[in-house]
């Protein structure tokens, strides 16, 4: 009886899914403006993290950053700092890295193609991106290969398609385009297959002027309106130990100037570019992290700066990175207490070192996303797909990590606690030794009461054995193709196609732009 009544609910439920009846009363959860629902867990205390701030300025005042760019030096300069020119390096007295402190701004509103997919970036909010970076990209079917234009934009499609990956990022790097050139291939994707707040490369001035001025037509904004608002980001990071080197240096005088978004993101490993323990690591990351923000706020003060920790180990034996460990959790709740001691919205990062989607690449990003969920991380960057500790980016992994990403999405809803919720008037309509299948209280709230993964199948062995015994991966290669035969790009993204072509061409005929090295 128990499972008749349950068959027909999954049949009802199905209905409702494929728009026929019922589907007037299907799930619509909203996954684009997450706020944090958990209170940040601290792994350090108060005094400490004044000591690891204190020991940070002394880091900057008494040792220095080493900057190799002629004009980041003379801007430091400017501001009072001390510069040896024949060494390069630059000490930073804590006056000034205080000053640039105040002046920072507390909260970033991050301007997409569309209102809806705005987001507001500040101590409490939560934005998830798909892993970035890599050289190569996988998938069950094709096999790991080089990074190419066709992969980018089917990442692209991917990450448009899911609400709860909130901006664009550059998931794989399109080695099939000349470098002189590749800039204009991403930024097409971007604003011409996806609405969410897009990533811009920092490799020098010329990349970077062309990239703005593909979002200004792209969005029919003048020079003013785009400077008055930040409408993309880019990441920067420095060379740990104690080095910000040339693009990276530029990207954040570009950025500042235009009034764009910086992440500025030290990656520290500890015991290879960091100190060995988690307290030396974060303290290495923030004196690095506040020496980029502090140059930003020099060249333009107010300009919009998110505080970067990337700080996990290395297996001692090969040097290699190490992910989702306890000392890059730990490394990423004691962030969590420096960004807020500075009061400023902060990036952490998730992934995993496993080689394949395997149980230990779940493990990893798992730990290492509710590391930055308790840390209270404004954006986690890895969030879904990255493996290799960054040489690649996998398709089905992308899925199966959304499903976790979507999880904690749920949590951020209001469980309603009246009256009605409680349901005294169910629990009294069904006798003892019954069930609730068929109680009124729950044929009026079956269709929505509850998630709907993604992946899972809760099915039993012999129905999961004879649908194909499909393992999640299996499952999610059948969900990312069928995401990208169905996809269609919002209209206002391919309506920019036009006026992006034109000028792609015109600067393609010039010769592109190379990036700085």
């Amino acid at each position: 009886m128990v499972e008749d009544i349950a068959r027909d609910l999954r049949r009802e439920r199905r209905r409702g899914r494929t728009g026929e009846a019922g589907s007037e009363s299907s799930r619509h959860p909203n996954y684009r403006a997450l706020k944090n629902p958990f209170l940040p867990q601290p792994v350090l205390s108060d005094d400490q993290v004044a000591a690891i701030h204190d020991t940070a300025l002394r880091v900057l005042e008494e040792l220095g950053i080493k900057v190799l760019l002629p004009e980041a030096r003379a801007t430091y300069a400017r501001a009072g700092a001390l510069v040896d020119e024949d060494s390069q390096m630059v000490r930073l007295g804590r006056d000034i890295v205080t000053a640039a402190l105040a002046t920072a701004p507390k909260s970033i509103q991050a301007l997409a193609g569309a209102r809806e997919r705005d987001l507001m970036l500040e101590l409490g909010s939560m934005t998830f991106l798909a892993g970035a970076g890599a050289p190569n990209v996988t998938d069950l079917e094709r096999g790991r290969r080089p990074g190419s234009l066709a992969a980018y934009e089917e990442l692209t499609k991917l990450i448009q398609h899911f609400d709860v990956l909130h901006m664009l990022c550059p998931s794989i790097e399109p080695q099939d385009i000349d470098n002189r050139f590749r800039h204009y291939a991403v930024n097409r994707a971007q604003l011409t297959l996806s609405d969410k707040f897009p990533f811009v490369f920092a490799r020098g001035t010329p990349q970077v002027d062309d990239s703005f001025e593909m979002i200004r037509l792209a969005r029919g904004l003048s020079q003013d309106e785009f400077q008055a608002g930040a409408y993309c980001y880019t990441v920067i990071n420095t060379n740990s130990p104690r080095q910000l080197d040339i693009p990276m240096a530029q990207g954040i005088i570009d950025f500042a100037r235009a009034g764009q978004v910086s992440i500025i993101t030290p990656f520290c490993l500890a015991g290879a570019m960091a100190p060995i323990t988690v307290a030396g690591a974060l303290t290495l990351q923030h004196a690095e992290a506040l020496a980029g923000l502090t140059l930003a706020q020099i060249v333009r003060a107010g300009s919009p700066v998110v505080y970067g920790s990337f700080s996990s180990n290395v297996d001692m034996k090969s040097g290699a990175p190490a992910f989702g460990t306890p000392e890059h959790i730990k490394a990423t709740l004691g962030a969590g207490q420096l960004a807020r001691f500075t009061g400023l919205p902060w990036r952490s990062g998730g992934g995993s070192a496993a080689n394949i989607s395997d149980v230990q690449a779940a493990h990893e990003t798992q730990f290492a996303l509710w590391g930055s969920v308790l840390a209270g991380a404004t954006v986690c960057i890895h969030s879904a797909g990255w493996l290799e500790g960054g040489l690649s980016v996998s398709y089905e992994k992308l899925i199966t990590d959304i499903e976790a990403l979507q999880t904690v999405a749920e949590l951020c809803a209001t469980t309603p606690g009246d009256a009605d919720a409680i349901g005294f008037e169910a629990i009294a309509e069904v006798q003892p030794g019954g069930h609730f299948f068929s109680a009124a209280h729950t044929m009026a709230r079956y269709r929505t009461a509850f998630y709907e993964p993604l992946v899972a199948d809760w099915s039993n062995f012999g129905n999961w054995t004879e649908a194909g015994s499909k393992t999640a991966t299996e499952r999610a290669t059948g969900i990312w193709k069928r995401i990208l035969a169905d996809f269609q790009p919002p209209q206002s993204a391919a309506a920019a196609v036009g006026v992006l072509d034109e000028f792609i061409a015109k600067r393609t005929e010039e010769g592109g732009a190379a990036p700085v090295s």
